[in-house]
């Protein structure tokens, strides 16, 4: 059957993906986002166009009764023009990982993805294999893979094939998922303390019907303890063990042990965290019946997901400018340790994701970022990201640069110029610049200006 689905925040990168299935198995599909009414991601607002997707206004009035399904964005209040009407009419609302749960949950068979950091690039890695190994499948993830776009990872397969996502903790919805074959590849303190995250994650892993869990996590390797999980990593109690040769500078290597067999994981994409995640993906591609030498072969190619450690450039002064969404604590661990990895000296920008992620960081942050930074290298805080809608502006990057020591003379910028001028004055040759930050689709054209201006 033929449906209309509006989707509340269509510019989303999980938002994006799910739109575009629907669009694809020829549902009718129409989005609002707040981006495109200022004039935003107009480069994803053309390939959706591109693909029949209508685009209107998000204040309300394209929310008819033609409407069969409404999806809205966790980014999406609950008092929206559109929401509103969409409750008056009495149309079917669901939030985006409902669907997407929809869609694992009936595909033969069903592979989802979950844990607080590397979804987006293990579905990225997954996707990666599965498309280039010619396998058909339908694959929904966070980011792109690199150099093809930004909206989203969508692969587009049958409806009743194999299926592989993305599933998100942040708004309590994994315990919808029923995979097949489910991943958890760590459980860390993101969106929400450990107390509140556990049970989400013990639900999922409960749902599903074989589980891989990384080994190198304490609270993954519990769950897999729990639920009979075969377990990936470095630890030596890894079932797939993990032997890791190299973390960069611009690649990283390592032999994966898996059922007697020794698999050489030489990927384009530095850090020990990269690693891990070609581990992962290495497996849940073994699973689906991938040749090993193809997935070896494939990872060795692998472009990468955008805005995970993508290098937008070198100059001429060997200074290498490198845009990541590391947005919580073990993503900003991650990413500065990489680049302190290939540089002698790293000068780092960061921009909270909003007021609520930024309270919610504010303490952690406090300790982490001293422990992370060596002497030499700089640290700058930018102005948090506002979305728009009703939120409390109670806290500011200003605050978070002063609970720093002043010994680290951290910087702050209060907009985007202010954070290219003060790279710009800090940037020395042969240093790694790091720009850092989740959801403000503008951050990529600060990473190219700041590669521009030095």
């Amino acid at each position: 059957m033929t449906l209309r689905y509006h989707f509340s925040g269509v510019a989303g990168a999980g938002m994006g993906p799910l739109a575009c299935l629907m669009r694809a198995r020829a549902h009718a599909v129409q989005g609002s986002d707040r981006a495109f009414d200022l004039g935003k991601k107009q480069d994803i607002a053309a390939a959706f166009r591109r693909l029949g997707i209508e685009l209107v206004q998000q204040d309300g009035t394209a929310v008819t009764a033609a409407i069969d399904r409404f999806v809205y964005s966790a980014a999406i209040e609950a008092d929206t023009p559109e929401l509103r009407a969409a409750r008056a009419l009495g149309i079917d609302c669901l939030p985006r990982p409902q669907l997407l749960a929809e869609v694992v949950n009936t595909a033969s068979p069903g592979v989802a993805i979950a844990g607080t950091s590397g979804k987006s690039t293990i579905v990225g890695m997954i996707g990666w294999l599965l498309r280039e190994g010619g396998v058909q499948a339908t694959v929904l993830g966070g980011a792109d893979f690199a150099g093809e776009g930004a909206g989203g990872c969508f692969v587009a397969g049958p409806a009743e094939g194999l299926a592989v996502a993305e599933a998100c903790e942040s708004d309590g919805t994994l315990v919808g998922y029923h995979p097949a074959i489910g991943l958890i590849h760590n459980v860390t303190r993101d969106h929400d303390e450990l107390g509140a995250l556990r049970p989400q994650f013990t639900a999922f892993a409960r749902n599903c019907g074989r589980l891989l869990v990384g080994a190198d996590c304490p609270e993954a390797t519990a769950l897999g303890r729990r639920f009979k999980a075969a377990a990936y990593g470095v630890s030596p109690d890894a079932d797939a063990r993990l032997r890791v040769t190299s973390v960069g500078p611009r690649r990283a290597r390592g032999v994966l042990r898996h059922e007697g067999l020794d698999l050489t994981l030489d990927i384009p994409q530095p850090g020990l965290h990269n690693l891990q995640n070609a581990t992962a993906a290495a497996l849940v591609a073994l699973e689906l019946g991938v040749d090993a030498n193809t997935v070896v072969t494939l990872l060795a190619r692998f472009p990468g997901v955008a805005r995970r450690f993508e290098v937008v450039g070198t100059t001429a002064r060997d200074i290498r400018i490198v845009d990541d969404y590391a947005h919580n604590g073990e993503k900003l661990r991650a990413a500065i340790t990489t680049a302190q990895a290939g540089a002698a000296r790293v000068v780092a920008v960061f921009q909270p994701h909003g007021f609520g992620p930024a309270r919610f960081l504010r303490h952690e942050l406090r300790t982490l970022i001293p422990t992370l930074l060596r002497p030499q290298d700089r640290f700058c805080y930018a102005e948090i990201f506002y979305a728009g809608g009703t939120v409390a502006k109670d806290i500011s990057s200003r605050v978070l640069a002063d609970d720093l020591p002043a010994a680290l003379d951290c910087g702050y910028a209060r907009d985007h110029e202010a954070a290219r001028q003060w790279v710009v004055s800090e940037a020395r040759p042969g240093d790694t610049v790091l720009i850092m930050g989740a959801r403000d689709p503008d951050l990529p054209r600060l990473a190219r200006a700041v590669l521009k201006s030095i």
